[in-house]
């Protein structure tokens, strides 16, 4: 038996998905960045399936990762955790708490981007979840609690009734797990036992941080250095600057530096391949490591550290 619908409510679909008001089952009109600029990247709403129910272990007892995998690693309050990126790469989000306190660990495999966000906004806990849009190639996450978008990189809604509200930003470190694990002996680490079948050993990206392709557009292509050349982001006060890998392999592995009137002082790991910004008293700023190209895209006018 073919269903036949009526023609208005067929004009209405189609023309709310030509025009771009919706994607995804999710509402686009009024939103703060360019609706011709957000972009399918394949998988429906939860395609990407995030973690909800996070296994750890300690880090004695674990058999995975191996020695240089690389890891997101966060502390928050003496509580240490490691997520693999072998993981973070089929799920891209990890609704996660340290003590009662909720946390959301993101990462975005198409621009390297890994950052941490605190997950009570505006009084109420929530989850996050995969939308499966892009928004100049970066992951854009969705709450599920207002079914608002946000940005990764911007760590701001941009869709829905929170839009325009900032997420806080916690401390990551992209690193080795062996590096990790000695900093943090106590740590914990994200099992494989996530409740999905996956190959955490093999990467669904392969050659794709190597190469100088994309696999969607940006709206500007800084070509100041590889698109894929890894970089230590930072804002202070409203403004950027991107210390990459390459200027900080020729530099010291401490060093000083002041940005926008604030002293900093940037760590780099030559072998672990590791960086981190701290403040003059010693503590971590929050600070984001991803590809040049999606840093670059997004802080247009950032300021880029050059080795002397």
């Amino acid at each position: 038996m073919r269903l036949f619908l009526p023609i208005t409510f067929v004009i209405i679909v189609f023309s709310s998905q030509l025009f771009g008001q919706e994607m995804n089952g999710f509402r686009l009109k009024g939103a703060i960045i360019p609706v011709r600029d957000i972009k399918s990247g394949g998988p429906p709403r939860d395609g990407i399936p995030a973690i909800n129910s996070p296994m750890f272990e300690k880090a004695a007892e674990a058999d995975y990762p191996s020695d240089q995998d690389r890891i997101l690693g966060v502390e928050i309050n003496g509580i240490a955790k490691a997520y693999p990126i072998g993981i973070l790469n089929y799920h891209e989000i990890v609704n996660d708490y340290f003590d009662d306190a909720p946390v959301v660990i993101t990462y975005c495999p198409l621009c390297g981007s890994g950052v941490a966000f605190h997950a009570r906004i505006k009084d109420k806990n929530r989850t996050f979840g995969v939308s499966g849009l892009l928004y100049n190639s970066d992951v854009l996450l969705y709450d599920r609690e207002s079914e608002s978008l946000w940005s990764q990189i911007m760590g701001q809604a941009v869709t829905g009734p929170l839009k325009d509200t900032k997420l806080e930003i916690i401390p990551t470190y992209y690193t080795t797990w062996k590096d990790w694990r000695e900093r943090y002996p106590q740590t914990l680490v994200l099992t494989t036992e996530t409740g999905f079948l996956r190959d955490y050993q093999r990467t669904p990206y392969v050659g794709y941080d190597q190469s100088e392709a994309l696999y969607f557009p940006v709206d500007k292509l800084n070509r100041s250095y590889h698109p894929k050349e890894r970089i230590l982001g930072i804002e202070v006060n409203g403004k950027y600057k991107a210390y990459p890998f390459s200027e900080l392999q020729k530099s010291n592995n401490q060093f000083w530096d002041t940005f926008n009137g604030q002293k900093l002082r940037i760590l780099f790991d030559k072998d672990q391949q590791s960086a981190r910004i701290l403040t003059e008293q010693g503590q971590d700023l929050p600070s984001y490591v991803s590809f040049w190209f999606a840093w670059a895209t997004f802080h247009k006018n950032t300021e880029v550290y050059k080795a002397n």
